[in-house]
Parts: C-alpha cells; structure tokens; sequence
C-alpha cells in the first residue's frame, strides 16, 4: 500500500508565514480537498508537495513505492496554468509528455479519455479555455503516476467536464492512486477536507 505522509510542514512565502506545524496523510484510494480562502496557502501546499517549494520546516515522505525516486517524481501536478505548446496539436502536446515523463503509450487513449479524439491534429492555439484544460487533465491519463495534485482542476470545465474529470478521479482512486486537490467547490467524489486558514498559522 502506497502512503504519502507529511510532518511539521512550514511554508513561508515572501517574508509571510502562509502555515506552520501541518500534517498529513494519505494511503491508496484516498482523496483529499483542500480549502480555505484565497491566500490560506492550498496553492503553496501543492506546490510543496510537488517539490516546487521547499518547506520552511517539515518533511515529505513516499512510502510503499518500489520506485525510489523523490515524491515529485512520482507525482503529476496540475496548476492553475495550462501547460502545453500552442505550436503543436493537441496529439503533439500529449505525445511530447508521454516522450518526456516516460510513458508508454500513444495519444489517442488519453484523448478519448477527455473527450478530445477527435481534436488530435487541431493545433492547440485554437481550442477554448474548457478544451485546454481537458487537455492537461489529459496528461493525468497518459503517464501513469500514483499521485495526483490539482489546482482547482475543474476551472473553465463545463458541467459535462466536470462530470468527466469526476469519472477519472474516481477510476484513479479504484486503481489505488491518490489525490490532494485544492477546491472551492466539490470535486463530485468522496474525500476528506483539510481547511487551510487561520488555524494552521
């Protein structure tokens, strides 16, 4: 069973303190929402997690994966930017991060996955703000990784969008994955809530 643990975590941010003494745990198949008001530090968690920031205090740990690679390599993170290259298609994009993280597959399951199959050859400037991030979530589907964590990953989807991210979400925690994502809304799956705010200072 995979386990991500968090310790003592400390953020600092531009001189501010963002939280202090933060502790969590996740197994497989397990979720969790991060909440909280603008500012509470949700971004800056992920960011940590993901090996983007460095805690101020703390540790991270990944446990009971035969990968021994540090937790950000055995983690997609989904920001609030949509990450890809507006020069390729949409196929492109998701073959240049299965070249680039490793996968083993082509780019039509994971389009079909997100409901763009049948945009492949489209050149990515051209697709709406929703399609662009059906296409990031896209990445989560074409490189297998264990942990996810995600930026208000429902941004700019549609009702049928967020139904379909919902869908993914679920299959991943199924085949024992997990998830911390940051929210102001439901996810539409069953997780646990960390609120982030003045209690965590």
């Amino acid at each position: 069973m995979l386990r991500l643990s968090a310790t003592g975590l400390g953020c600092v941010r531009g001189f501010r303190n963002v939280f202090n003494d933060l502790n969590l745990q996740l197994s497989s198949g397990d979720a969790l929402a991060l909440t909280g008001p603008n500012g509470a530090g949700k971004s800056s968690l992920l960011r940590l997690l993901a090996g983007l920031l460095r805690p101020s205090a703390g540790r991270v740990a990944f446990e009971g994966d035969t990968d021994e690679g540090a937790v950000a390599e055995r983690a997609h993170y989904l920001g609030h930017l949509d990450a890809f290259k507006t020069a390729l298609t949409v196929g492109e994009n998701i073959e240049f991060w299965i070249h680039y993280l490793g996968g083993e597959h082509d780019a039509a399951p994971a389009l079909a996955a997100v409901g763009l199959e049948s945009l492949e050859h489209l050149p990515a400037a051209y697709l709406s703000a929703g399609q662009r991030r059906r296409l990031s979530l896209a990445r989560l589907i074409a490189v297998s990784r264990p942990l996810w964590l995600l930026d208000e990953p429902a941004s700019a989807l549609d009702s049928a969008g967020q139904e379909m991210l919902a869908g993914l979400m679920r299959t991943h925690l199924a085949r024992g994955g997990m998830i911390v994502a940051a929210t102001h809304g439901p996810l539409g799956i069953e997780c646990k809530e960390l609120q982030l705010g003045r209690s965590n200072q």
